[in-house]
């Protein structure tokens, strides 16, 4: 990966990954794995987790976008990840609004900053 930047991984329904495909971030690594997860009825959780773990895993990953409707499955692997990179961002999908309430990463900032600098 010398001379290359890092790769934003996607996980979520398929609109919301086709759309990030779309907009050019697919990739495969020397191994032949992709950097996303197009998640269906039929994925399990455990194949969810999984890859959630195995981008986690990746040096070539600066970045999860995973649709918070996901992240809330996966809640503790999600809560537990504490490094900064690869950054883990909660993002909506077309079915699921943000709900900054239930994003882990975005309270974890918070508890960072006194409530009046935020403002």
């Amino acid at each position: 990966m010398a001379g290359r930047g890092k790769l934003i991984a996607v996980m979520g329904d398929e609109d919301t990954v086709t759309g990030f495909l779309l907009g050019g971030i697919g990739e495969l690594d020397k191994h032949r794995r992709p950097n996303f997860l197009v998640v269906e009825k039929e994925t399990s959780l455990a194949e969810i987790e999984e890859t959630f773990r195995g981008f986690l895993a990746r040096e070539d990953v600066g970045m999860i976008l995973i649709s918070q409707a996901l992240a809330e499955q996966i809640r503790p692997a999600v809560a537990a990840h504490a490094r900064a990179l690869p950054a883990v961002l909660e993002i909506p999908s077309k079915d699921h609004p943000y709900d900054p309430a239930r994003d882990s990463v975005l309270r974890r900032a918070r508890g960072l900053f006194a409530p009046d600098e935020l403002r």
